[in-house]
């Protein structure tokens, strides 16, 4: 009796703070973000609307646990502003600024195609780093000055470029103001305060409907530039959303002529540069809506080498692939996922009602010993203790699921005003997780939108489910870690929400990051090739081939430059067609045709995986394109790619 009393009252504790915490940071007094609006909630999920008590709940089972993650194996240190501002640069791929060497790896182009906005954060951050390092009494190798050739040092307002239009010559925005023949994006909302007075922009027409596309085609942090230059008035973006709110945007995926592309249709390193321009623009986003960007130390950890639980994704992943190569959701989390979908998706409150602590810590015994022997039996597995096993699985991951460097960055997208530049910040940031942590956390997210799916037969609504996997995914650590949860335990559960509600739109890479890697490898290609004998002779290969392959095409066809392609099929009977494109010619109509043309139907052909058409080589090292990918379009801006179909490596 005495326990229940002391648990209400811990509940009552963190509800009040959580509360207060959220009016000092709002200034009105906070509620529970709604469910979609495309579907009815439940009674069950409706009342959890009015309360925390699911997130609270959860959190009491997780202490009752007492597993909070792997706190104690992280070595922390203190970190300067040089260093952080050093690790910045490393991270944006831009070290050779701090170490004098530039013109080495990727430093160089990647400046060369920065927008100014972007160029002037870069400026910023080395300016800060040098001014830090003079501090300590030790002379920078370079200086801001010798990097950039602007001679101002000071802070730059940079004035965005007249955004590009669309391929069929459309502005791609909803919200369009001119002045002064500019182009302005729709506005975003930030806080003001007395160091940074912005305005807000005029007064736009009220959407339709709730629903919206969010444009792909501007750098997000062009639109802040822009919103700093408006007049205040009542732009629907530039309006605080209530959590009481039933009618907040649901953004649509854009349907741009050079096709959509999700992270999986990008090559490795076609990626890694996305990720240094990720960064960049998400720095200059968040300093255009004037939140400082703050970043946690990488810290070392003295994790596991061997096991399951409590081992870090990369060394999980790496055991994996010796038996399952290719591997990239480790396999005791597909395990899981596969065991809840077969069987506990209509189970009432799957998630939320707990499984018996002895059986899940017995389970986790047996699945540490047997998981990779083929022994250990999925069929003793009830639902709740194999959603227990898969919260846990997250929770005492040695390195944060969301990572450490970047869970600042996640914590302060809670507090911007604006569903959609909340949005942006999450697309930013899901482009800047490593791999490993991108695709599980993809797992995990289309799981989750499959439960919410049978919510008439679980009673897990939308708002259930992200109030119950926040506190397991967003894990605060350190002396104020229990502070900080208090205070960030709602906006948190809006965050997972917008994470499953918008999964899709998440993980397609944005039209004016693909452009900027455009940009950047041809900038890169035309640097001086290394010098090395090795390198010369591989080069001088690849270009007989080359020519030799340019000297066979141009023999039969007539003139390459009016829009028609060779494209090769390796693994089909007709290993090329010469295809004269047109406006209306898609990706899919020339996979139809090579279907057609090696009898695709036949009972021979029919089991062979379905293949895609590639963009190889020219500005880009590899893109899958979708079927929807106007060619001509594609055509106009990489001329020099090959055409390749084959199937896909995922």
């Amino acid at each position: 009796m005495e326990r229940g009393a002391a648990t209400i009252h811990k509940k009552v504790q963190y509800q009040g703070i959580g509360l207060l915490g959220r009016m000092s940071s709002t200034g009105t007094r906070p509620s529970s973000p709604p469910s979609p609006p495309e579907r009815p909630a439940s009674r069950d999920s409706q009342d959890s609307q009015d309360s925390m008590e699911d997130y609270w709940s959860e959190v009491k089972n997780i202490e009752e646990d007492g597993q909070r993650g792997h706190e104690d194996l992280l070595e922390r240190g203190s970190m300067d502003e040089a260093e952080l501002e050093e690790a910045w640069l490393q991270d944006a791929g831009l070290s050779t600024l701090v170490s004098g060497a530039l013109g080495e790896g990727p430093a160089e182009a990647l400046l060369s195609t920065l927008t100014r906005s972007q160029a002037a954060m870069v400026k910023k951050r080395v300016d800060n780093y040098t001014l830090t390092v003079r501090k300590r009494s030790k002379q920078p190798t370079r200086h801001v000055r010798d990097v950039f050739s602007t001679p101002d040092t000071s802070p730059v307002d940079p004035i965005p470029p007249v955004p590009p239009k669309s391929p069929n010559g459309d502005v791609p925005s909803r919200c369009v103001h001119r002045t002064s023949s500019r182009v302005r994006p729709a506005c975003p909302s930030f806080s003001q305060s007395t160091e940074r007075r912005v305005s807000e922009c005029p007064p736009c027409p009220p959407p339709q409907d709730t629903s919206d596309s969010l444009s792909f085609e501007v750098p997000y942090s062009e639109g802040i530039t822009a919103h700093r230059r408006g007049r205040q008035g009542d732009c629907k973006d530039c309006q605080r959303i209530r959590r009481d709110d039933h009618d907040l945007p649901m953004f649509q995926l854009p349907r741009p002529k050079l096709g959509l592309t999700r992270i999986q249709d990008l090559s490795c390193e076609d990626m890694k540069k996305i990720g240094y321009i990720s960064l960049i623009e998400l720095t200059t986003f968040y300093d255009g809506l004037g939140i400082e960007l703050k970043r946690n130390r990488a810290a070392r950890s003295k994790a596991r080498e061997s096991g399951i639980f409590g081992v870090p994704l990369t060394t999980l992943l790496e055991n994996d692939q010796k038996k399952f190569p290719g591997s990239k959701v480790p396999l005791v989390f597909r395990k899981l996922l596969s065991k809840l979908e077969q069987t506990g998706l209509q189970t009432e409150g799957i998630l939320r009602v707990p499984g018996s602590a002895s059986r899940v810590k017995h389970l986790r015994q047996e699945l540490e010993q047997k998981l990779y022997e083929d022994r250990f039996d999925w069929e003793q597995v009830r639902h709740n203790d194999a959603a227990g096993l898969l919260k846990m699985f997250i929770r005492e991951l040695p390195y944060p699921l969301l990572t450490l460097q970047h869970a600042p960055a996640f914590a302060a997208a809670q507090n911007i005003s604006s569903p959609r530049q909340q949005i942006q910040a999450l697309h930013l940031l899901i482009m800047l997780l490593p791999e490993p942590n991108r695709d599980t956390l993809k797992a995990l997210l289309e799981f989750l939108r499959k439960v919410v799916a049978y919510e008439e037969k679980n009673r897990m609504g939308l708002w259930n489910v992200s109030m119950i996997v926040a506190p397991n995914l967003f894990t605060y650590r350190g002396k104020n870690a229990k502070q900080e949860e208090m205070q960030g335990a709602a906006g948190a559960a809006h965050l997972v929400r917008l994470l499953i509600t918008h999964q899709d739109l998440l993980w397609t890479v944005p039209c004016f990051l693909i452009s900027h890697v455009r940009k950047l490898n041809e900038a890169g290609a035309s640097k001086k090739p290394p010098s090395s004998e090795k390198t010369k002779r591989k080069l001088l290969l690849m270009r007989r081939k080359t020519t030799e392959r340019e000297k066979t095409e141009r023999s039969e066809l007539t003139d390459l430059r009016q829009g028609v392609i060779r494209v090769h099929a390796p693994q089909h009977a007709k290993i090329s067609m010469a295809i004269q494109l047109d406006n209306e010619t898609k990706a899919k109509d020339v996979m139809a045709r090579f279907d057609y043309e090696n009898g695709r139907g036949t009972r021979s052909t029919s089991r062979r995986p379905r293949q895609y058409l590639f963009e190889v080589g020219g500005n880009i090292g590899e893109r899958s394109l979708d079927p929807e990918t106007h060619l001509l379009d594609v055509y106009h801006v990489n001329p020099h790619c090959e055409w390749v179909l084959k199937p896909t490596t995922t």
